[in-house]
């Protein structure tokens, strides 16, 4: 039997046929049409999975069931708000049981499907409690104890990067002031680079791009830290400062054995993880007790696929 797994983003689908090793063995992509609405995505979502199956000379009874990994929490009703989508309150489950029902079907958020897969086949295998963080646009996260993804008696649970970690000099998307998101994302790491050359500070990171300020990654900002940029230091050691206090709430909260961090961000793994648990010991209480192992995820972008299709 073979599993499938579907990661949908804002700008497209991925999907993919999965053997029981968390092998890929096949993968298929489509764009998300988010402007013909969530109807018509999801008739594209069915034509892709049906397609992929087709060109695999295998059928529909071959696969055992279908995992979706949506950018948003999935309510115990099945219903899935998502803004980046134009989704309100649309009742996916129902919309992907109507498409396959000859198959189980799955859905849950996708860092929570991201952290699934890192347990299975990757970064946190064979550990009892896992904490993952996907640093990437936004933050996200997943959280899984003894094999199991904790979700929440309302499905909200794991949403770390709308923890509260500290004041900031701008609001999060959600309307709170001081979210993770707002420290550690891309995003963030851009804002604040951005706010110290607007400042005057001089840095190389507009010469990466041209000295058009609006077209500078967060890539752009750990690339000119390696070259000792005055401005890409003082950012990436204010995103490391605030990591670890995140960090240490959660050792503080739950000691887990392994903390795995994921996301586009996580590509700079040679900064990030340089000298993050002398961080991260300055934030927990019992300071002279050894905590959780501090890694970056394995799987890369391949995770949300094969999270996804191990949901069942």
């Amino acid at each position: 039997m073979y599993f499938i797994g579907v990661d949908i983003g804002g700008t497209g689908v991925q999907a993919g046929i999965v053997d029981e090793s968390g092998n890929i063995l096949f993968k298929k992509e489509c764009k998300t049409n988010v402007q013909n609405g969530f109807e018509s995505v999801m008739d594209d979502i069915n034509d892709l999975i049906r397609s992929m199956i087709l060109e695999n000379s295998l059928d529909i009874k071959d696969i055992k069931s279908i995992g979706f990994g949506v950018p948003s929490f999935v309510n115990k009703k099945g219903l899935v708000t998502c803004v980046n989508l134009n989704w309100h309150e649309v009742n996916f489950i129902e919309a992907i049981k109507k498409r396959f029902p000859e198959v189980d079907v799955y859905a849950e958020n996708d860092a929570t499907v991201a952290a699934i897969a890192e347990y299975k086949f990757g970064s946190m295998k064979d550990k009892d409690i896992c904490v993952m963080y996907t640093l990437g646009t936004g933050v996200g996260g997943g959280i899984i104890i003894n094999g199991k993804a904790i979700t929440g008696s309302h499905g909200m649970a794991s949403e770390m990067g709308h923890t509260i970690i500290g004041e900031n000099y701008y609001d999060c998307n959600c309307g709170s002031n001081g979210c993770l998101e707002t420290f550690c994302s891309a995003t963030a790491i851009i804002n604040y680079a951005k706010k110290l050359i607007n400042e005057g500070n001089k840095s190389i990171i507009l010469e990466f791009v041209d000295n058009k300020i609006e077209n500078i990654t967060a890539k752009d900002v750990f690339d000119a830290y390696r070259k000792n940029d005055d401005v890409a230091i003082k950012t990436i050691n204010r995103f490391k400062k605030y990591l670890a206090k995140a960090f240490g709430s959660m050792v503080n909260t739950l000691d887990p054995d392994v903390i795995c961090i994921g996301g586009g961000v996580s590509k700079s793994s040679d900064i990030i993880l340089d000298g993050i648990n002398d961080l991260v010991r300055e934030n927990i209480l019992y300071k002279n007790e050894e905590f959780c192992e501090i890694v970056c995820a394995t799987l890369g972008a391949d995770a949300g696929i094969i999270g996804a299709a191990f949901l069942g």
